[in-house]
């Protein structure tokens, strides 16, 4: 009896050892077969992924969608307005002067050498603050009093802050034409969109969605642009301002130094 129970023992521990090797081989085999399925998934997902497009050939492809009339001018706004931008901003950066140093040295030339040598130094320093002393010196090299010689300050101030200001208008203008350009091109392409659905006599998706999106890129594009050359002329009128008041104030500190010139004659 003994040995019959140590049979089924025996054979009860080798059924469970095969079951477990049946098991094992199973678990084995199925990443097997999971990477045969999930690999031509992954090469379809990698066949259908869209190529990455470089930016200029996306611009260049917004570009003409746009429509190439309309998208010109635009563009032709941007290269003009950015070009006015630039001369000014390089004119203004060529303008200042640093107005301590020249008053101190318009100071030493009246001590030592008059009215003349007060002329040379500021004949010989660019920049607007410069002609204006000149204009001034001029004047009093002529004998004219200092009222006359503030007078013509004030003035030639007035000119210098003018051509500061020059070709500003051409440049809002070109803000303002921009935009307008956009909604033109905005306009017509709608125009063009509605014909497209007549003709096709279908409001499907295709047509209206292809259309609309021609239009509004015009738009875009006129917005982008004045956004662009606002952003330089409010920096350009930061500049005129600041000049300006640099100018008001070494005006008045000039004034101070020739009144006191006078007094000491």
């Amino acid at each position: 009896m003994k040995k019959v129970f140590m049979f089924l023992a025996v054979m009860g521990v080798m059924a469970f050892s095969a079951q477990n090797v049946a098991a094992q081989d199973e678990t084995a085999a199925e990443p097997t077969a999971t990477e045969e399925i999930a690999a031509p998934a992954e090469e379809a997902a990698a066949l259908e992924a869209p190529e990455e497009v470089p930016m200029h050939q996306a611009l260049k492809t917004k570009f003409i969608e746009g429509g190439a009339g309309f998208m010109a001018l635009v563009i032709a706004c941007l290269i003009l307005g950015l070009a006015l931008c630039i001369e000014r901003i390089l004119y203004l950066g060529f303008s200042k002067t640093n107005t301590k140093k020249l008053l101190a040295k318009i100071e030493d030339a009246l001590a030592n050498g008059g009215v003349a040598a007060a002329k040379d130094v500021c004949a010989n320093t660019r920049g607007p603050i410069a002609s204006i002393f000149t204009q001034a010196f001029i004047r009093l090299a002529d004998g004219q009093s200092l009222e006359e010689v503030e007078k013509s300050v004030v003035s030639y101030g007035g000119v210098e802050a003018s051509k500061m200001e020059q070709n500003l208008s051409w440049i809002s203008l070109f803000i303002a034409i921009a935009p307008s350009l956009g909604f033109l091109g905005t306009v017509i392409g709608m125009i063009q969109a509605f014909d497209a659905i007549q003709v096709a006599g279908d409001m499907s998706p295709n047509v209206v969605a292809g259309g609309m999106k021609v239009a509004l890129i015009t738009t875009v594009g006129g917005l982008i642009v004045a956004v662009i050359l606002q952003i330089f002329y409010n920096y350009i009128l930061s500049q005129v301002e600041s000049l300006t008041i640099d100018m008001e104030d070494a005006s008045i500190s000039l004034m101070d130094i020739l009144v006191k010139y006078q007094d000491n004659k």
